[in-house]
This record gives structure tokens, C-alpha cells and sequence, in this order.
């Protein structure tokens, strides 16, 4: 059994962010994740956007904190070392009713200070993004919006909680919650293990809300909104340079244009409402739809550009806002219905959800042995030579290539076996190892390899991510398995 005065369960990038808020106190915390790793549910599929600040209506919570957490990034990755990069943003209008929706979206970041927006006409729209449609009549220009991995902020966010001695379980769902006597706190039994913790904050996104209802509290209703999302090939790189916006719907931002961090485009999502929480699925309508409205954006986009495809599932509340806080149940905490901006709230989430814990008593110290930064990951492709020279001087392993269509070399695959990666989607997150033109259809077996070598896991137990997502298996006569099946 253990004890600690916080846990958090969800280690998605709230509750990643939570940790490692709290890590730099003298709390004791644990963080408890249903998945495999961090950052493998909702943040996974994220789009990687830091938005502007001018989207969200002001009288919403969602709204009201995207402006504070767009500007809370630049420090955290100077911080923890991940990729951020301010790209800017432009939403585009084709008509005289799409430019009322400019004059919206201006007037609400001229409210919340959100500063450098401009209105392009047409002529500036061709002159600096010439892959645009000559349709578009006039955008708004935003350079405050942002890149980032979403799975990278995660794992750097909970490896720096680590660090400063957060406790992380994975592959630990939990199934049952008891309140102790007297107030004291909670049981959970969650992957096998009973933690009791003085104080829950529920981050769990689309199954918040049956884990409410195990506490006894109440909280919205969550209901999934899937996105279909598609990766383009990396010859496209340049093809637009900052991220494009359609004036927005009622219940989406649109389907847009992403220059990711790494120089690929995206492009999606779709927006609907599905029962079923597990669907991931990806289908000929959704590319149908994706490519239809992105065509509309930039006409020489085409379907068979996509070298991959995926979805994710957003967790929305009844109301379509955040719910932060404290609940009807002493100590026991939530933050639900976190979906777009929630990437770029995410930090002040954070700070939000502290405030409620000392408000619900928790007394917090600031520790001062806590860590705040990361060392940043080597990046062997992107380095200058003298730094690639002094790498591979150190560790030959730097001079194995091992992903060749992303140039990852064997070292730094190994650095993030390292830092914590589990499985092949931990390596190809952390390295963009198998996400090239190739899909890992090269470098899949040697980063099973790798992980057999150097994490101990068999390599018939090497998974693509969750438990059941295996690739490989036994030969018949017992001896290790080296046939990759998908």
C-alpha cells in the first residue's frame, strides 16, 4: 500500500502539468495513468496547436484561459527542453458573412490583449501565403498562435515530476475508490495496487466521469467528439508556413492547416459526436471530408499526400466548457471536459487546479532541491556538424542510423529507452523514429531490438503501444520471435 498527499489521476498534458507543478513543493504525489505511458489518450492525438488567444468567448472558462496559457509556453520549454515554436496563424474569409466572423475573433483578442493582430486583404493573403486559394478575400493574421509536440510536453512534464520525486504508475486503471474515515482522504485500488492520497484531482478525460461517479461526486456528463487527423509528406514542407483557420462552426475550430514543429503538414480534424469512447478508427469519409474543406483552404493539397492517418477523441461536457475544481466531495478534485484550447491552457490549468488543493486545505512548500529543467534530447539530424562530430566522438551509437527517413540514429533512440520510453509509439514519439515516408517499415525491428536489449522486454513482448497492440511473435519451437506482423 502507499500513501501521499496528492494523487492525480490522468497523465494526460493536465495532469502532467499538475505533477509537475506540484513536484516543485514538498508534497508527496503520485501519478496514475491508465495507458501504457503519458500522454497516450486525448494529448496523443492532439494537433500540436498553442492558440493565439482571440478564439475563445471570454465568458467561457475554456475562453478566459486560452490568452494566459498561450503566453505560459515559451518558459515552460525553455524550461523542459520540448519543441515550441510561435509560427503564427491565419484565419481566412471567403465571403462578406466569414469576414463578420474576423470582426468577432478581433474583437475578442483586442479585448483580452492578445497583441500584433492584423487584417490581411487578398493581395497579402497571395503575396505571403501563395498556396492559399486566390477565394480568400481577406485574414486575420495572429502571431502569438504556436507548434508543439503534445506527447513531447508530456513526457518531459512527467519525467521532470519524476525527477523530483513524483511516483508514476502506467497500465493502471483505476477501478474502485473508498473514502477513508474521518476525511482523511481516499483508497484506489488502481493496476493491482491500493494507494491511499489525502487529496484526488480527477484528470482522467473521457472516463472523468464514471470516475466521478465511483467517488460519489458529482461532475458534467462527458460525451466523445471524434477528430480524424492526416499526415502529409515531408516534400511539402514550406508548402504553407503558418497554420490556417476557416471561420469557425458552432462546435469546431474548423478543418485546418498544421506546419507541424517537425516540418510536416497536417491536416484535420473532422468534429462529430460518437457513443462509443474506444473509437479510433479512421475511414474513407472522414479523408473524404478533410481533403474536400482543406482543398477549399489550399487547392494543390491532395489525398495522396497522406503518408498516415489517425484519430482522437476529445472529452466534451454537456455545457461544451471546462470544469476545474473542486467538487460536491471534500478533496476530491476534477478537470474535465477538457478539450480545444485545453493543449494551450494547459499550464495555467495547472496553476488553477493548485489553488483548489490549498483551498481545500493542502498546505503546500515551496521545495527548494526541486529541479524546474530538463536537459533537451538530442536531435542528431537537426544538429550543427561540430555538435554531430562530438556526439558521435562520445558514443558511436550516434553513428548508427537507425530511422532513415527521420535521420533518428541508434543513440538517440537508446537516450529515450533511457528517459522512459516502454514501447514503439514511446520511442517514435520521443524521436520521430518510424514517422517518415515509411511508417517504421525500416527501423520497426531494430527499435524492438533496442528495447529488448536495453529496457528487457522480450521481444514478443515489445508493443506498439497499449497491452494487445503486439507486433511480433514466438516461433513455434520457443526460440526469441523475429516475424513482424504488423
Amino acid at each position: 500500500m502507499e500513501r501521499h498527499d496528492v494523487a492525480v489521476i490522468g497523465a494526460g498534458v493536465v495532469g502532467a502539468a499538475l505533477a509537475r507543478t506540484l513536484s516543485l513543493t514538498r508534497t508527496s504525489v503520485v501519478l496514475i495513468e491508465a495507458q501504457s505511458e503519458a500522454g497516450f489518450g486525448t494529448s496523443k492525438a492532439n494537433s500540436g496547436i498553442i492558440h493565439a488567444g482571440h478564439h475563445g468567448d471570454p465568458a467561457t472558462l475554456k475562453g478566459a484561459l486560452e490568452w494566459p496559457g498561450n503566453q505560459a509556453w515559451d518558459a515552460l520549454a525553455a524550461e523542459l527542453g520540448f519543441a515550441f515554436r510561435r509560427i503564427g496563424e491565419l484565419t481566412v474569409a471567403f465571403d462578406d458573412a466569414e469576414r463578420a466572423h474576423l470582426d468577432l475573433l478581433e474583437a475578442r483578442g483586442r479585448a483580452k490583449g492578445v497583441p500584433g493582430l492584423e487584417r490581411w486583404d487578398a493581395e497579402r493573403v497571395r503575396r505571403e501565403e501563395p498556396a492559399l486559394s486566390h477565394d480568400v478575400v481577406e485574414a486575420l493574421y495572429a502571431p502569438t498562435a504556436g507548434v508543439v509536440n503534445p506527447y513531447e510536453a508530456c513526457y518531459t512534464l512527467v519525467e521532470n515530476a519524476v525527477r523530483n520525486g513524483v511516483e508514476a504508475h502506467f497500465d493502471a486503471p483505476v477501478t474502485a475508490v473508498e473514502a477513508l474515515e474521518d476525511g482523511g482522504g481516499f483508497a484506489l485500488q488502481a493496476g493491482g495496487r491500493r494507494i491511499e492520497a489525502r487529496y484526488v484531482v480527477n484528470a482522467a478525460g473521457l472516463y472523468g466521469d464514471a470516475l466521478n461517479a465511483l467517488a460519489g461526486a458529482s461532475g458534467p456528463r462527458l460525451r466523445a467528439r471524434k477528430g480524424e487527423e492526416y499526415l502529409l509528406d515531408k516534400r511539402l514542407q514550406g508548402y504553407v508556413e503558418r497554420l490556417v483557420f476557416p471561420a469557425p462552426s458552432a462546435t469546431s475550430k474548423g478543418t485546418l492547416i498544421i506546419p507541424t514543429y517537425d516540418g510536416t503538414l497536417m491536416v484535420g480534424p473532422t468534429a462529430h459526436e460518437t457513443d462509443d469512447k474506444e473509437d479510433l478508427t479512421t475511414t474513407a469519409e472522414g479523408a473524404a471530408e478533410v481533403f474536400e474543406k482543406v482543398r477549399r483552404l489550399a487547392p494543390g493539397l491532395q489525398p495522396s499526400d497522406t503518408i498516415a492517418q489517425f484519430a482522437g477523441l476529445r472529452a466534451v461536457a454537456e455545457d461544451d466548457d471546462f470544469h476545474v475544481g473542486a467538487t460536491d466531495v471534500p478533496r476530491w478534485l476534477q478537470a474535465l471536459g477538457i478539450q480545444s484550447p485545453g493543449l494551450t491552457a494547459a499550464p495555467v490549468l495547472a496553476e488553477r487546479l493548485v489553488a483548489a488543493l490549498a483551498e481545500q486545505g493542502l498546505a503546500l512548500e515551496p521545495d527548494p532541491d526541486a529541479e524546474p529543467t530538463l536537459p533537451p534530447p538530442v536531435r542528431f539530424a537537426t544538429a550543427e556538424p561540430v555538435v554531430q562530430e562530438a556526439l558521435v566522438a562520445r558514443d558511436p551509437a550516434y553513428a548508427t542510423m537507425v530511422c532513415r527517413c527521420e535521420w533518428v540514429t541508434e543513440g538517440e533512440i537508446r537516450d529515450a529507452i533511457a528517459r522512459g520510453a516502454r514501447t514503439l509509439d514511446g520511442i517514435k514519439f520521443r524521436t520521430r523514429a518510424g514517422m517518415g515516408r515509411c511508417q517504421g517499415g525500416f527501423c520497426r525491428l531494430r527499435c524492438m531490438e533496442l528495447l529488448e536489449r536495453d529496457a528487457g522486454i522480450a521481444l514478443p513482448d515489445v508493443r506498439k503501444h497499449n497491452p494487445g497492440s503486439w507486433v511480433a511473435i514466438a516461433r513455434v519451437d520457443g526460440t526469441p520471435g523475429r516475424e513482424v506482423t504488423s
